[in-house]
């Protein structure tokens, strides 16, 4: 009976992680993440809480406790990166973060051993690379992708410097955080503990920003570094062939990882998914010169999506690139020793959300999921929260406004797309 009792305490926690865009789908090997991760008690409340930030108060109110009661429960969670705590005006407010990217990665950034690290390795593998409902859900259930490539800068010619803006450079988003954390890669410390790990580097590679990054390094998921250090950290990545994975939003990027395509799930997926781009690609293409290429087949050979392939062509061997599926990325460009490949900005549209929130409301709107974001916990909603919702909502696409509208069946919400597309 009590088995039966605690599965049902994780399905429950289970469909409120599914309330969020970037949700888990239900199986046995979730379950049994969790109860590594949640005692049975946690698990109940943590169900509870809202989606958005929301301070102890609240939460002791939701569980009908003392608010001093709350704190501890709430401060036990944060001290182990389950759930974020972030300052904000004088006020500590916390989230749940979305188990990816979030409190499943951050169970893998340091080691530990209040866990056991290599079972719960070993159940991540089985849950995202075997079983794979986790991988589609997280990066193909919606339009709006939850990371994006950035371009390795050295890549870049002179002429191509007008094309890229800043939000599209790595240096760009280290050289103007508030915060930054630098921690294990998630992905390559599951691996090694399974060991099916590369030689990229496992510690000191993750980076974090912001409001994110001051939470981890405060419970030492993360250790504290300036912009300059980061910076090498980032060339020690380009020297290792690493493709640079972050938030896709504009403004605030929370996370880049330097991922390889043997142990990242984005890129395992970019391989075994082709032209689907689980993540967003950069928007340049590498051209190649054929008169100049000598065939070393040095670019096949770092590609980590497995772009290219060498072929006989006129008498010769050449690097064909399969253009639908490249990331844009440059790391062949920058790995070809005749210089013989360059990149070409493309025509192909991309659109990066501005924010967080704007990210989070486009997906929800994408998988159906709009109104928990804004009636979330309607007996104690912010009507401050829901504006921003709103005002976020009235600044998109008249596409995504109608999604919106039809969603909501709010006279209300209509009325105001209304008054907006009438201006």
């Amino acid at each position: 009976m009590s088995h039966i009792s605690s599965k049902s305490t994780y399905k429950t926690l289970v469909e409120r992680l599914n309330r969020f865009p970037q949700g888990a789908p239900a199986s046995e090997t979730l379950y049994k993440i969790l109860a590594i991760l949640f005692s049975e008690k946690e698990a109940a409340l943590v169900a509870q809480l809202p989606i958005k930030p929301f301070t102890a108060k609240k939460a002791a109110t939701i569980w009908g406790m003392s608010e001093i009661s709350a704190f501890k429960i709430l401060n036990g969670l944060a001290s182990r990166c389950i759930l974020l705590d972030m300052e904000t005006n004088g006020e500590t407010r916390y989230m749940l973060p979305p188990p990816m990217a979030g409190f499943l990665e951050f169970s893998m950034m340091r080691t530990r051993n209040d866990i056991d690290q290599k079972l719960l390795a070993e159940l991540f593998y089985q849950y995202m690379n075997v079983e794979e409902a986790f991988v589609k859900d997280l990066f193909f259930s919606t339009e709006t992708r939850l990371g994006r490539v950035f371009v390795n800068e050295s890549s870049l010619e002179a002429e191509n410097t007008v094309h890229i803006l800043d939000y599209e450079k790595a240096s760009y988003i280290i050289k103007t955080a508030k915060h930054i954390g630098i921690s294990m890669c998630y992905c390559r410390h599951k691996m090694e503990h399974i060991g099916q790990n590369c030689d990229a580097p496992i510690n000191d590679i993750c980076m974090t920003f912001g409001n994110a990054a001051d939470a981890l390094v405060r419970h030492e998921y993360a250790r504290r570094v300036d912009a300059s250090e980061c910076l090498e950290l980032l060339h020690k990545a380009y020297e290792y062939n690493l493709v640079q994975c972050g938030e896709n939003v504009r403004n605030d990027v929370s996370f880049i990882c330097n991922c390889c395509g043997c142990c990242c799930e984005a890129l395992v997926a970019a391989k075994k998914f082709g032209n689907l781009h689980p993540v967003e690609t950069t928007g340049f293409l590498p051209i190649l010169n054929e008169d100049t290429c000598i065939g070393c087949g040095k670019c096949e050979k770092v590609c980590q999506v497995e772009v290219i392939k060498m072929i006989e062509k006129n008498e010769k061997k050449l690097p064909l690139i399969d253009e639908n599926t490249c990331l844009g990325c440059g790391i062949c460009v920058r790995s070809c020793p005749n210089k013989s490949l360059s990149l070409k900005k493309t025509n192909r549209k991309i659109i990066t959300p501005s924010t967080s929130v704007h990210r989070v409301v486009l997906m929800a709107i994408e998988k159906g999921l709009l109104q928990e974001l804004i009636f979330d916990n309607k007996a104690l909603y912010s009507h401050r929260a829901m504006a921003a919702i709103l005002s976020t909502i009235l600044k998109m696409p008249t596409v995504k406004k109608i999604m919106a509208s039809e969603q909501m069946k709010s006279v209300y919400l209509e009325k105001l797309i209304s008054r907006q597309n009438a201006k």
